[in-house]
C-alpha cells in the first residue's frame, strides 16, 4: 500500500461505485423492500387469523428467520436456491440463478419476517371499533382489511417501515461476499486492485453514513409531521 492519503483514487472510481455499485444497491434495497412489505403483510394477516394452522407457520417463519444471523441466510439461499428451483421445476440439474436474483428472494424472505411484525403493531393500534362498523355496513373480511385497516396500519407505521428500510439499505452490503458489484461490492474491488483500502473503505463508510444520516433526519420529520396531524 503506498503512503499518503490518496484522493485521486476516490474521484477515478467514483463514477463506476456510483454508476454500477449504488445503482445496484438501490435496485436490490427497493425490490427487496416491495417484496418484504407484500410479503410481511400477508404474514402479519395470518399471525393475527384465527385459525391456528395459518398463525402457525407464520409465526414458525418469523421467528425462525429472525433467529437467524442474516450473512448464514444470503449463503443459503445463494447456494441452495439453484437446487430448490431444480426441485420445484423437476429439471434434472441446478437452475442457473443469477447472483442479483439470489440476493433479492433472500432479502425479500428476510425482511419480510420484520416487516410482518410491523405490520401486526400497525394492524393491532386500529380500533376493533373500526372493524365492526365496517363489518355492520356489510363489508367482508378482504373489504374491511383493504378499506379500512391496512391504509391506516401503514400510515400509523410509515415511519417504523422507512426506519427499517434504511436497515435493509445497510444489510444490502453484506451482498459483497458473494462477489456481487453492490456500492461495498465495488469499493472493495478498487480498493484490492489498487491497494488502497483505507481510502476505499473510508469513502464507502462514509456515502453510507451520508445516506442514512438525511434518510433518518426525513423520517423523523415525516414522524414529527404525521404527529402533528393526528
Amino acid at each position: 500500500m503506498n503512503n499518503g492519503f490518496d484522493w485521486d483514487v476516490i474521484v477515478r472510481t467514483a463514477p463506476y461505485l456510483f454508476r454500477d455499485g449504488m445503482v445496484f444497491t438501490l435496485q436490490l434495497t427497493v425490490l427487496s423492500a416491495l417484496g418484504g412489505l407484500v410479503l410481511g403483510t400477508l404474514l402479519a394477516m395470518m399471525r393475527l387469523s384465527s385459525n391456528r394452522l395459518l398463525s402457525g407457520i407464520a409465526t414458525a417463519y418469523v421467528n425462525g428467520l429472525r433467529a437467524l444471523p442474516l450473512l448464514l441466510v444470503i449463503f443459503w439461499f445463494y447456494f441452495l436456491v439453484p437446487y430448490i428451483g431444480a426441485w420445484v421445476t423437476g429439471a434434472s440439474r441446478p437452475l442457473t440463478v443469477g447472483g442479483f436474483t439470489s440476493a433479492l428472494i433472500t432479502f425479500t424472505l428476510f425482511e419480510a419476517a420484520y416487516y410482518c411484525e410491523i405490520m401486526r403493531a400497525g394492524i393491532q393500534s386500529i380500533s376493533r371499533g373500526q372493524v365492526a362498523a365496517g363489518q355492520a355496513l356489510g363489508l367482508n373480511y378482504a373489504q374491511v382489511m383493504g378499506n379500512i385497516v391496512l391504509p391506516q396500519a401503514f400510515r400509523n407505521m410509515m415511519p417504523v417501515l422507512l426506519t427499517q428500510t434504511i436497515v435493509l439499505f445497510q444489510d444490502t452490503s453484506l451482498v459483497y461476499v458473494l462477489s456481487l458489484t453492490d456500492f461495498m461490492g465495488a469499493a472493495a474491488k478498487v480498493a484490492q486492485r489498487d491497494g488502497r483500502l483505507v481510502e476505499m473503505y473510508l469513502f464507502a463508510a462514509a456515502v453510507y453514513f451520508i445516506i442514512c444520516f438525511v434518510a433518518s433526519r426525513l423520517v423523523r420529520r415525516l414522524q414529527h409531521r404525521m404527529a402533528i396531524i393526528r
